[in-house]
């Protein structure tokens, strides 16, 4: 089950891409799919040498193209291991809500991007999530638990301060925010209480088959109750540098200021042959970033 919409954030083979925060990896399992370059980190190392089994066995049976490659590592969000710009593309999913310094995984990530390149980030959605903390204080209150509820604006307010410019936003997941709030309503470590199992069932059945009728179910749910939001976003192009040679070119002198016409005698317009010229000239064209799933049962858990 993907929460980020790959269709909205496309991924051309050999990207190099961190799925940060990848926890079972079923985000990095698919940009290997698509022939990424990937890097699965997490500070759980049980998680990782799980997503490193699946990778090998991925590669075994041929479900990477050519070209592509898949690491899973150990490491910490807030001190990533690798130099700046290394990566393509950056993706952070239910992750940022369980960080005190937020702030401090953004500037990491936006670090390690390179310019032009692409990030999804994706949170539990306020309405929702507020839902599950007003039904049980147990379904936050753990270690490693939910820290934070962003408001929408909040989080792309602090994207923009790390220097990201937000492109693309929606919400995902509308069929599980229900699912949550029966957790949460009957006990989050109570697994047998009939509801819960009904609707879990539900939702297994859904992410195997895809049935077209929970497909438009949830898309008209989305808007309304999905349980994340999610949102695309770019690190822009520096400034180029100005060359040595530029640096030490003089100023142009001024232009003579022309003398005042004679009175009584109308002015006559000059326009400089540089203007037609400068109006000919076309800007050079902008380097633009491109815009843009193993289903995992674990939202469902």
């Amino acid at each position: 089950m993907l929460t980020v919409d790959f269709s909205r954030f496309p991924l051309a083979p050999g990207d190099r891409v961190l799925d940060l925060g990848c926890g079972a990896g079923r985000h990095a399992f698919e940009c290997y799919r698509r022939g990424a370059q990937v890097v699965a980190l997490d500070q759980n190392g049980e998680e990782i040498r799980e997503v490193a089994k699946w990778f090998a066995a991925m590669k075994e049976a041929g479900e990477a193209p050519a070209g592509a490659s898949a690491t899973a590592m150990e490491g910490d969000a807030l001190n990533l291991p690798f130099p700046d710009d290394s990566f393509d593309v950056v993706i952070i999913s239910e992750v940022m809500e369980h960080i005190p310094d937020d702030k401090g995984v953004l500037a990491e990530m936006v670090r390690v991007l390179r310019p032009g390149g692409r990030i999804a980030v994706t949170v539990p959605r306020y309405g929702p999530e507020k839902v599950c903390w007003a039904l049980s204080d147990a379904y936050h209150e753990v270690e490693g638990g939910h820290i934070r509820i962003y408001r929408g604006d909040e989080l792309l307010g602090k994207m923009r301060e790390a220097g990201l410019e937000p492109y693309g936003t929606h919400h995902a997941h509308g069929l599980h925010s229900p699912y949550w709030w029966l957790k949460c309503a009957f006990g989050v470590d109570n697994d047998k209480a009939l509801p819960v199992q009904a609707y879990h069932k539900l939702l297994v059945w859904d992410i195997m088959k895809k049935p077209l009728a929970t497909r438009l179910a949830e898309r008209a749910l989305n808007p309304v109750i999905g349980k994340s939001f999610v949102v695309y976003a770019t690190k822009p192009h520096l400034p180029a540098e100005p060359t040595a040679a530029e640096a030490d070119e003089p100023a142009a002198t001024p232009a003579t200021k022309t003398a005042e016409p004679a009175a009584g005698k109308p002015r006559k317009s000059a326009r400089p042959a540089a203007s037609a010229a400068k109006a000919s000239a076309k800007s050079p064209a902008k380097h633009g970033a491109s815009s843009t799933a193993k289903p995992s049962a674990g939202a469902a858990k």
